[in-house]
């Protein structure tokens, strides 16, 4: 009974915080809930009516980051006035993400319009926060509505599959996905890389299995959940803006990225591997990420 019961205790442990996580984000539904209905709010989910929720909203994730992560946002003058593609890497749990958007929206009142995978929009009970936080699909009509209104959009091309079989070696898994440079080449916007340090010493996964990766590739739901939440340091650096270049046709984009130049869709990849390599211990330590929040320097 003792040995049973000291094996669970440390399974809870180490899946406690992703759970509590998961209880913040309903409780974060539910209070816009009732801030819609006491308010009898029913303007556009992204209009300013919603700004004094987002505010709240982003306050306390704020806290959240600053106590559990000693989190740090550098680069923020990299974004541009107008609009503009974030292309990041994707953790375990993107819970760095989250940190970003709040900081941002507290530092600048700004919105950043972030493309999800199918499956988020399947969570049942989510839908007003998804609406209020700008989370959308992510189609091609979409993401050009979303600049054209001159908003900022976030992607991360590895998406779940990242989440799930990246680890700490931070290998960006993108495939051939490149369906960002050709948006940013339609809307004529620069693309702007970034990185979060130590985002995978804090939240993991366990390590890829034939099998799990055959069920992910077949039903393209996370059915392996992640573990961890240590109080590591976290740092999300912006890096400089890759511009929109008029002399270079989407016929010209695509055949000189497939003969592997350095042209948006792999300059944007080959721009985030720079951050990583910058700003990150590889392989990622937990150790080390953990002192880290003793150090007051970044690199």
């Amino acid at each position: 009974v003792v040995i049973v019961s000291l094996t669970m205790g440390a399974i809870l442990v180490f899946f406690i915080v992703p759970l509590t996580i998961l209880f913040f984000i309903y409780l974060t539904n539910i209070l816009l809930l009732m801030y819609q209905r006491n308010g009898e709010v029913k303007a556009d989910p992204l209009s300013d009516v919603w700004d004094s929720a987002r505010k709240t909203i982003a306050s306390f994730w704020d806290i959240y980051a600053r106590i559990w992560h000693g989190y740090e946002l550098h680069g923020v003058e990299n974004l541009p006035e107008g609009p503009g593609i974030l292309v990041y890497y994707h953790g375990a749990i993107p819970i760095d993400y989250l940190y970003f958007l709040s900081r941002l929206f507290l530092w600048k009142k700004r919105l950043c319009l972030s493309v999800a995978d199918n499956f988020v929009f399947r969570l049942p009970g989510l839908k007003l926060l998804l609406e209020v936080t700008g989370v959308m699909p992510g189609t091609r009509e979409e993401c050009l509505t979303a600049l054209k209104n001159g908003h900022l959009v976030s992607i991360s091309p590895g998406g779940v599959r990242e989440a799930l079989f990246s680890d700490e070696s931070y290998q960006l898994m993108w495939g051939n996905r490149k369906g960002f440079a050709q948006v940013a080449l339609d809307a004529k916007v620069p693309i702007i890389p970034m990185y979060t340090q130590n985002v995978r010493e804090g939240y993991r996964m366990f390590k890829e299995r034939r099998f799990f990766r055959q069920l992910y590739e077949s039903t393209r739901l996370p059915f392996t959940p992640p573990y961890g939440g240590l109080p590591v340091k976290f740092r999300t650096y912006i890096g400089e803006p890759i511009p929109y270049d008029p002399n270079i046709t989407t016929e010209e984009l695509v055949e000189k990225v497939c003969k592997g130049n350095l042209l948006f869709s792999f300059q944007t990849k080959t721009a985030i591997q720079a951050l990583i390599s910058k700003h990150q211990t590889i392989p990622g330590s937990i150790w080390k990420a953990l002192l880290e929040r003793f150090d007051k320097c970044c690199k």
